[in-house]
């Protein structure tokens, strides 16, 4: 079976009346929990970016608080599903500034919740983490960029203090 392109898609969905369009939007719902999950921040979430921040940073900082950090092995297992959800909230907002406020927040909590100098995979996660931070705050205005320059820095010298040991 040929898939359709996005932009036969497009002209096909231009072509259809608002209540098969409803339908449609329906049944992707119902077919996939992350279609009904993007369709639900789409309509409900989307208009107000701060207040979807702040739920998310609730949600990360609950993962963090019920991790179990006597144990080296869960608490990475936690850890990495607490990066994937936040990935997943940051790719339905799509907003370079949502991808690095949470993503500042999740290496702070890393970073205070965890010994991270235990383990190389938490390291080397939380150096990929920098990495983004770091190429999204190129592509914001300069007013923002300062704003989070400073927290980047402040997560680059705790960085910069692993390698000493």
């Amino acid at each position: 079976m040929k898939i359709a392109t996005l932009g036969e898609v497009r002209k096909e969905l231009k072509t259809l009346e608002s209540d098969e369009l409803l339908e449609l939007c329906l049944k992707l719902a119902r077919y996939k929990k992350e279609n009904k999950e993007l369709l639900n921040y789409l309509l409900f979430e989307a208009h107000d970016e701060s207040s979807f921040v702040a739920n998310i940073k609730d949600e990360m900082y609950e993962g963090f608080e019920n991790m179990n950090t006597g144990n080296l092995y869960l608490a990475k297992k936690t850890i990495r599903k607490i990066l994937r959800l936040t990935k997943k909230y940051i790719k339905y907002s799509g907003n370079k500034q949502t991808t690095i406020e949470l993503l500042i927040f999740f290496c702070q909590q890393l970073r205070q919740r965890c010994n991270i100098k235990e383990s190389k995979v938490l390291v080397n996660m939380y150096d990929r983490q920098l990495l983004i931070i770091d190429k999204a705050l190129g592509s914001l205005h300069e007013d923002l960029q300062y704003d989070y320059e400073e927290a980047l820095n402040e997560l680059r010298k705790f960085r910069s203090s692993i390698d000493h040991f």
